[in-house]
């Protein structure tokens, strides 16, 4: 795989371009191979029996609430935090310390933002953050950013319903984001086709998306990136990127960049 830079973020990532069929599939066989996410620990930085994940980020201690009562109910999520989102927090994070990444001043949406980590991150470096999930999933995640960015914050947040495959409202896409952040949201092949038209109709051309998510199951995100590259160039950000402090064989990053001419798939 070639290695380089994509949009705005300064590390160079492996890009993913394959000229058969089963790219998707190779890739796959090869996270799963080298990573061997199930022997790995799962929930190494996280506890699902817990009313809240404190956390220490930018110069801030979080107090992220959970809804463990909810986890197994069916159509429910969002209601807890998994390795992926608090992985992609700190690399945010870590990005900035090492000068990979601006998020001051930039236009930031998160998708399927759950308790809302990466969102609250995002807004503690001085982005300018909208995080967005469905409408039952909206009461804790106001909460969490409401108890932590009360004092001190560079950027902003400001939480929004969003469906997956609707239509954004204006201000989500008017100016297109800077940033999309997502952890956890390809967990399913019936989510991968509005989860993308989604990414399709907020991303501009100058848009970098930023993906992580955990190793569970391999059918689905080979789906995921089999469709992926229709429209984007992605990339595998390398875990030595990553906080050196937040790794995991069970998370995988991607970045995804979206290419000239790409369209709404409706």
């Amino acid at each position: 795989m070639e290695m380089k830079k994509l949009g705005g973020y300064g590390g160079e990532v492996r890009v993913l371009e394959w000229e058969t069929e089963s790219g998707a599939a190779e890739e796959t066989m090869l996270l799963w191979g080298i990573q061997q996410p199930t022997f790995s620990k799962q929930n190494a930085f996280v506890s699902h029996s817990s009313l809240q994940l404190r956390l220490d980020a930018c110069g801030h201690s979080l107090s992220i609430l959970q809804s463990p009562s909810s986890l197994g109910k069916p159509g429910v999520t969002g209601a807890v935090m998994w390795d992926s989102g608090v992985v992609l927090g700190k690399f945010l994070e870590h990005a900035v310390d090492l000068g990979m990444l601006v998020l001051q001043g930039k236009k930031v949406v998160e998708l399927g933002s759950g308790c809302g980590l990466a969102g609250c991150i995002g807004a503690l470096l001085g982005a300018q953050v909208i995080l967005t999930d469905l409408p039952d999933r909206l009461k804790l995640l106001k909460k969490n950013v409401e108890t932590n960015l009360r004092h001190g914050v560079r950027g902003s947040a400001a939480v929004k319903e969003l469906t997956w495959g609707d239509d954004p409202d204006d201000d989500l896409i008017e100016p297109s984001p800077d940033y999309v952040l997502g952890s956890d949201v390809i967990y399913s092949e019936g989510a991968v086709v509005d989860l993308l038209d989604t990414l399709i109709q907020l991303c501009g051309q100058q848009t970098t998306v930023f993906l992580s998510g955990e190793l569970r199951n391999d059918t689905v995100l080979e789906c995921f990136l089999e469709a992926a590259v229709k429209d984007f160039v992605v990339g595998r950000v390398d875990q030595s990127q990553w906080h050196p402090d937040y790794r995991t064989p069970r998370v995988v990053m991607y970045i995804l960049v979206k290419k000239r001419g790409s369209a709404s798939i409706f």
